[in-house]
C-alpha cells in the first residue's frame, strides 16, 4: 500500500476507506491510487523522482514517464473491466509488500500481483517494484531481468530460511517437511496452480527437482513482519539447467506450528522440465 493518504482528496479517500475511519488508513493501496486520477498525489508520495519497475513496461523513472505509465495502466484496467481482490500486506518500517488478485474480463482471467514499496524514514516512497507472471495474460512467459543484486548478507530467517536451503539443495524430504500438513504453495499463474497438503506438495517438488537438482535463488531483499517473510530474488538456474537471471518475489507465511502455512510465488520463470 504505497501512496500517502494525506495527499489525496476526500472523495478518493472515502472510496478507499469504505467503512474504515480515516485515521486508520496508513496508506492508499496501489491500484486504488492508480485509478484515483490524482497524479499529483501519486507523484507527491515519492521522496524524489518517481521510480517504478514493471514486468511489461520496464523501468519507469521521472515525472513524465510515470504519468504516461499511469495513463496506460488506467486504460488497461478499464479496458479489461478489472476488479481487485486484496490478499495480504506485509509491512516493516522501510518496506511494504502488497499482494492482490486481479480479475480481468468478467473474472475469466485471474492474475496474482505483488507490489514491493521501499520507503524512507518519513514514509515517502523511494521505489516501487511490481511482480506478476504474464502466463495468465498471454499463455507465454516473459524473461524479466534482475531488479535486485545478490546480497550475501541477506537471508530468510527461521523456517523460511530452512525451506530456502532445502529448495536450493533439491532435498525433497526437507522441503516438504518445512510445511504444515495443510499448507499450500501457489504458483505464479494463480488458483488453478495451488498445491495443498503434504501429498500434493510432495508431487509438486518431486517434479520441480526432476531436472537433476534444486532451485538456488540469489537473495536480494527480505521483508519480514514476524508472520510473513517476503523474499525478492533472482532465479539463475533450475537443476542442471542454467537460466538467464530473472527477477521474482515470494511470500512465505508462518503457521501456528512454526512451519510454513503458505508460499505464494510471483515470477515468470519457465521451468526447464
Amino acid at each position: 500500500m504505497p501512496w500517502l493518504p494525506e495527499l489525496f482528496s476526500a472523495p478518493v479517500l472515502e472510496r478507499v476507506l469504505e467503512e474504515r475511519r480515516r485515521e486508520n488508513l496508513l496508506s492508499v493501496p496501489y491500484f486504488a491510487g492508480l485509478l484515483s486520477g490524482e497524479n499529483r498525489a501519486l507523484i507527491g508520495s515519492f521522496a524524489g523522482e518517481p521510480e517504478l519497475h514493471h514486468p511489461e513496461f520496464g523501468r519507469v523513472k521521472g515525472v513524465a514517464a510515470f504519468e504516461r505509465f499511469v495513463d496506460r495502466a488506467t486504460a488497461w484496467v478499464k479496458e479489461h473491466d478489472i476488479t481487485v481482490e486484496s490478499v495480504a500486506l506485509t509491512v516493516t518500517p522501510l518496506r511494504s509488500v502488497e499482494e492482490v488478485i486481479l480479475r480481468l474480463d468478467g473474472g475469466r482471467v485471474e492474475l496474482p500481483v505483488a507490489v514491493a514499496a521501499d520507503r524512507d524514514e518519513r514514509a515517502y516512497l523511494r521505489e516501487l517494484r511490481v511482480y506478476y507472471s504474464t502466463w495468465p495474460l498471454t499463455g507465454s512467459h516473459l524473461v524479466r531481468t534482475p531488479l535486485m543484486q545478490l546480497d550475501p548478507e541477506v537471508h530468510a530467517g527461521g523456517i523460511a530460511g530452512e525451506y530456502q536451503r532445502a529448495l536450493a539443495a533439491g532435498d525433497l524430504e526437507a522441503t516438504v517437511a518445512a510445511f504444515e500438513p495443510g499448507a499450500y504453495v501457489r504458483e505464479p499463474a494463480g488458483s488453478a496452480y495451488v498445491h495443498r497438503g503434504t501429498d500434493e506438495l510432495r508431487k509438486l517438488f518431486t517434479k520441480f527437482f526432476s531436472n537433476d537438482g534444486g532451485i538456488p535463488l540469489e537473495h536480494g531483499n527480505v521483508t519480514d513482519d514476524g508472520t510473513s517473510c517476503v523474499l525478492e530474488y533472482n532465479v539463475v538456474s533450475w537443476g542442471r539447467t542454467e537460466l538467464p537471471p530473472q527477477a521474482g518475489i515470494a511470500v512465505y507465511v508462518r503457521g501456528e506450528s512454526g512451519k510454513l502455512a503458505a508460499a505464494r510465488i510471483y515470477d515468470d520463470v519457465e521451468p526447464p522440465l
